[in-house]
C-alpha cells in the first residue's frame, strides 16, 4: 500500500525553496535551506557574577518583557517558520534588514559583520552521523552590549557544556557577552574535533579495507564519500578561519581586549583543524591510489596468466589445425601411430613452454 506523506504548509516568504531568492530586493527575509523550516522555541539564560535564571518563554513578547540591562541576556531561538515572531525580534533587536535576511539564509559562508550597534557572526555546527557522511546547521549570533542571541535552524546543539557551565558559576559567569561568544564558538570548534575523530576512524576502516578489498566499485564509493566530506568540511573551515580573525581584529568596544588571548587560541583552533583535514585528505589520497596500484597489479598478473595460458595454446592450436585440413593425402593419418604422435608431441610443446616459462620466472 502507497502512503502518501503529508507536507505542512508553511507560510510563502518561509518556503525552503532556494530559487525562491533569486529576484528579491536586498533585506528581504527569504528562509533558504535544505528542509523545512520547524516552530520556533526560546529559551533565555540571565546571569550575572551572582545569579542565573533559567526559562523558555512561550513567545517573543515574553522574551522582551524578560530582558534585563544589569544583566547578561543569552536568548537562544530554535527553528524560523514563525515569521512574525520573527520579524518582532529583529525590529526589538534594531538588526540591519540585511542581518535579518543573513540570519535564515542558511546557505551562507561563515563570516563576520560589525554594524555598530551589534555584531553579526554566522558559524556551522557539524555533527558526524553514524554511518557516513556529516549533518549541517548554520548557527547565527548576535552581540550585543548586554545580550547574545542565537539562531538555530532546529532544536538540539552542542551547547549544553556552556549552559553546565554557567550553573557552576566559573569564570563564564564574571566576564561579559564577548566571553560568552567566544565561549559558544570554541566549543563549536571543539566538536570539528569530534567529527575529526569519526573521520579517523573511517579512513583506518578504509585503509584496512584496501588491502583485501575485492569490489572495486564498493571500495571507490566509500572512498569517495570520505573525500567529500573533507572538501565540505574544508570549505567550512577556511571562511570559519577568517571569521575568527577579523574578530580578533575588529575595532568595536563589543569586543574587549581581556578576550583576546582566548580568540588567539580559537585561531589556533581552527588552524589545526586545517591542518589535520589537509593531513586526512593527503591519506586518502595515497590511500586511493595504493588501491588503484594493487588492483592495477592484480589486473596485470591476471593477463599475464591469460597471455601464457594463449601462448602455450598457440602452437598446439597451429598442430590441430593442420591436421583438421581435408586434405587426401596425408600419409600420417592413416598410421597406427598418427594420433599418440600428434598428441605425444603436443604434450612435449606444452611442457617445453610451461618448463621455459617457470625458468624466466614468468610462473
Amino acid at each position: 500500500m502507497k502512503v502518501t506523506k503529508k507536507r505542512t504548509r508553511i507560510a510563502p516568504i518561509f518556503k525552503s525553496v532556494t530559487k525562491q531568492g533569486i529576484g528579491a530586493s536586498p533585506g528581504t527575509p527569504i528562509y533558504i535551506g535544505d528542509r523545512e523550516p520547524v516552530d520556533a522555541t526560546y529559551s533565555l539564560i540571565q546571569y550575572n557574577d551572582t545569579t542565573i535564571s533559567v526559562a523558555t518563554p512561550e513567545s517573543i513578547e515574553e522574551i522582551i518583557l524578560m530582558q534585563d540591562p544589569n544583566m547578561i541576556n543569552w536568548i537562544n531561538i530554535n527553528g524560523f517558520a514563525n515569521e512574525v515572531d520573527y520579524k518582532r525580534l529583529c525590529g526589538f533587536l534594531k538588526l540591519d534588514s540585511l542581518t535579518a535576511e543573513d540570519i535564515i539564509n542558511t546557505k551562507h559562508r561563515p563570516k563576520m559583520e560589525d554594524f555598530g550597534h551589534y555584531l553579526m557572526v554566522i558559524a556551522k555546527m557539524i555533527t558526524a552521523k553514524e554511518n557516513e557522511g556529516q549533518a549541517f546547521e548554520q548557527i547565527s549570533f548576535i552581540l550585543t552590549e548586554n545580550a547574545v542571541v542565537t539562531f538555530q535552524e532546529r532544536p538540539g546543539d552542542c551547547f549544553n557544556p556552556i549552559r553546565q557551565r554557567l550553573k557552576a558559576n566559573g569564570k563564564l559567569r564574571k566576564l561579559g557577552t564577548d566571553y560568552l561568544l567566544y565561549a559558544l564558538l570554541d566549543v563549536i570548534v571543539d566538536n570539528y574535533f569530534s567529527v575529526l575523530e569519526v573521520l579517523s576512524v573511517r579512513l583506518e576502516a578504509v585503509e584496512d579495507a584496501s588491502v583485501s578489498a575485492k569490489e572495486s566499485k564498493s571500495f571507490m564509493r566509500g572512498m569517495q564519500n570520505i573525500k567529500t566530506d573533507l572538501n565540505h568540511l574544508r570549505r567550512i573551515m577556511w571562511p570559519v578561519r577568517d571569521t575568527v580573525s577579523e574578530l580578533i581584529h575588529a575595532e568595536t568596544p563589543l569586543v574587549g581586549e581581556t578576550i583576546a588571548p582566548y580568540l588567539r587560541d580559537l585561531h589556533e583552533n581552527v588552524i589545526q583543524v586545517i591542518e589535520v583535514l589537509d593531513n586526512y585528505r593527503e591519506t586518502a589520497a595515497g590511500i586511493q591510489d595504493v588501491f588503484l596500484s594493487s588492483v592495477s597489479t592484480r589486473m596485470n598478473e591476471i593477463m599475464k596468466v591469460l597471455t601464457i595460458i594463449s601462448t602455450i595454446f598457440i602452437p598446439l592450436s597451429f598442430v590441430t589445425g593442420i591436421y583438421g585440413m581435408n586434405f587426401i593425402n596425408m600419409p600420417e593419418l592413416s598410421s597406427i601411430w598418427g594420433y599418440p604422435a600428434a598428441m605425444g608431441s603436443m604434450a612435449l610443446i606444452a611442457g617445453g613452454l610451461i618448463f621455459f616459462f617457470k625458468h624466466k620466472n614468468w610462473l
